[in-house]
Protein backbone atom coordinates (compact mmCIF):
# COMPACT_ATOMS: atom_id res chain seq x y z
CA UNK A 1 0.00 0.00 0.00
CA UNK A 2 1.33 3.44 -1.00
CA UNK A 3 0.49 6.60 0.90
CA UNK A 4 0.04 9.96 -0.75
CA UNK A 5 2.55 12.63 0.14
CA UNK A 6 -0.18 15.20 0.86
CA UNK A 7 -3.94 15.44 0.87
CA UNK A 8 -5.52 17.37 -1.98
CA UNK A 9 -8.88 19.07 -1.66
CA UNK A 10 -11.08 20.07 -4.54
CA UNK A 11 -11.99 23.66 -3.64
CA UNK A 12 -13.89 24.49 -6.82
CA UNK A 13 -17.59 23.92 -7.45
CA UNK A 14 -18.34 21.02 -9.80
CA UNK A 15 -17.89 21.85 -13.47
CA UNK A 16 -20.94 19.97 -14.69
CA UNK A 17 -23.50 21.64 -12.38
CA UNK A 18 -26.21 23.55 -14.26
CA UNK A 19 -28.02 26.12 -12.04
CA UNK A 20 -30.90 26.33 -14.53
CA UNK A 21 -31.53 22.59 -14.23
CA UNK A 22 -30.18 21.59 -10.80
CA UNK A 23 -31.84 18.16 -10.81
CA UNK A 24 -30.43 17.22 -14.22
CA UNK A 25 -27.32 15.71 -12.63
CA UNK A 26 -28.01 14.67 -9.01
CA UNK A 27 -24.35 13.92 -8.27
CA UNK A 28 -23.27 17.39 -9.41
CA UNK A 29 -26.11 18.92 -7.36
CA UNK A 30 -24.91 17.16 -4.20
CA UNK A 31 -21.31 18.16 -4.89
CA UNK A 32 -22.42 21.77 -5.39
CA UNK A 33 -24.37 21.70 -2.12
CA UNK A 34 -21.33 20.30 -0.31
CA UNK A 35 -19.24 23.06 -1.86
CA UNK A 36 -21.67 25.73 -0.56
CA UNK A 37 -21.67 24.22 2.93
CA UNK A 38 -17.87 24.08 2.95
CA UNK A 39 -17.62 27.73 1.90
CA UNK A 40 -20.13 28.78 4.57
CA UNK A 41 -18.16 26.98 7.27
CA UNK A 42 -14.98 28.70 6.12
CA UNK A 43 -16.71 32.10 6.40
CA UNK A 44 -18.11 31.26 9.84
CA UNK A 45 -14.76 30.08 11.19
CA UNK A 46 -13.02 33.16 9.78
CA UNK A 47 -15.52 35.36 11.63
CA UNK A 48 -14.88 33.39 14.83
CA UNK A 49 -11.12 33.94 14.54
CA UNK A 50 -11.60 37.68 14.03
CA UNK A 51 -14.00 37.76 17.01
CA UNK A 52 -11.40 36.12 19.24
CA UNK A 53 -8.76 38.66 18.13
CA UNK A 54 -11.25 41.44 18.87
CA UNK A 55 -11.92 40.09 22.39
CA UNK A 56 -8.18 39.93 23.01
CA UNK A 57 -7.75 43.50 21.76
CA UNK A 58 -10.55 44.75 24.05
CA UNK A 59 -8.91 43.11 27.06
CA UNK A 60 -5.38 44.31 26.28
CA UNK A 61 -6.14 47.87 25.19
CA UNK A 62 -8.57 48.69 27.99
CA UNK A 63 -9.94 52.21 27.77
CA UNK A 64 -8.30 52.87 24.39
CA UNK A 65 -10.02 49.97 22.66
CA UNK A 66 -12.25 52.30 20.61
CA UNK A 67 -9.28 53.64 18.68
CA UNK A 68 -6.89 50.70 18.83
CA UNK A 69 -9.37 47.93 17.91
CA UNK A 70 -11.42 49.78 15.29
CA UNK A 71 -9.79 47.92 12.39
CA UNK A 72 -10.81 44.60 13.97
CA UNK A 73 -14.38 45.81 14.45
CA UNK A 74 -14.56 46.74 10.76
CA UNK A 75 -13.11 43.36 9.76
CA UNK A 76 -15.57 41.53 12.02
CA UNK A 77 -18.57 43.45 10.69
CA UNK A 78 -17.49 42.75 7.11
CA UNK A 79 -16.89 39.08 7.90
CA UNK A 80 -20.31 38.60 9.51
CA UNK A 81 -22.31 40.50 6.92
CA UNK A 82 -24.05 38.01 4.66
CA UNK A 83 -22.87 34.96 6.60
CA UNK A 84 -25.63 32.62 7.61
CA UNK A 85 -27.51 29.62 6.49
CA UNK A 86 -30.62 31.47 5.30
CA UNK A 87 -28.91 33.83 2.84
CA UNK A 88 -27.53 31.44 0.23
CA UNK A 89 -29.86 32.53 -2.55
CA UNK A 90 -29.02 36.25 -2.41
CA UNK A 91 -25.75 37.72 -3.68
CA UNK A 92 -23.72 39.62 -1.05
CA UNK A 93 -24.40 43.02 -2.63
CA UNK A 94 -28.13 42.63 -1.87
CA UNK A 95 -27.62 42.07 1.86
CA UNK A 96 -28.66 44.96 4.08
CA UNK A 97 -25.99 47.53 4.77
CA UNK A 98 -25.22 48.30 8.38
CA UNK A 99 -27.04 51.48 9.48
CA UNK A 100 -24.59 51.79 12.38
CA UNK A 101 -21.58 52.40 10.16
CA UNK A 102 -23.27 54.94 7.90
CA UNK A 103 -24.67 56.97 10.82
CA UNK A 104 -21.32 56.96 12.61
CA UNK A 105 -19.52 58.51 9.66
CA UNK A 106 -22.14 61.17 9.08
CA UNK A 107 -22.45 62.06 12.78
CA UNK A 108 -18.87 63.32 12.96
CA UNK A 109 -19.39 65.96 10.28
CA UNK A 110 -22.80 66.89 11.72
CA UNK A 111 -21.25 67.43 15.15
CA UNK A 112 -18.53 69.63 13.65
CA UNK A 113 -21.14 71.64 11.76
CA UNK A 114 -23.24 72.12 14.90
CA UNK A 115 -20.17 73.30 16.87
CA UNK A 116 -19.31 75.79 14.16
CA UNK A 117 -22.89 77.11 14.10
CA UNK A 118 -22.88 77.91 17.84
CA UNK A 119 -20.65 80.84 18.76
CA UNK A 120 -18.12 80.15 21.47
CA UNK A 121 -17.85 76.40 20.77
CA UNK A 122 -15.24 76.56 18.02
CA UNK A 123 -12.07 74.62 18.67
Amino acid sequence: MVRKAKVEFDEQPPDNFDPKNPYGDPVAMLEYREHLVREKWIQIETAKIIRERLRWCYRIEGINHHQKCRHLVDQYLDATRGVGWGKDARPPELHAQSPRRSSRRSSGSAAAASRAAVPGLER
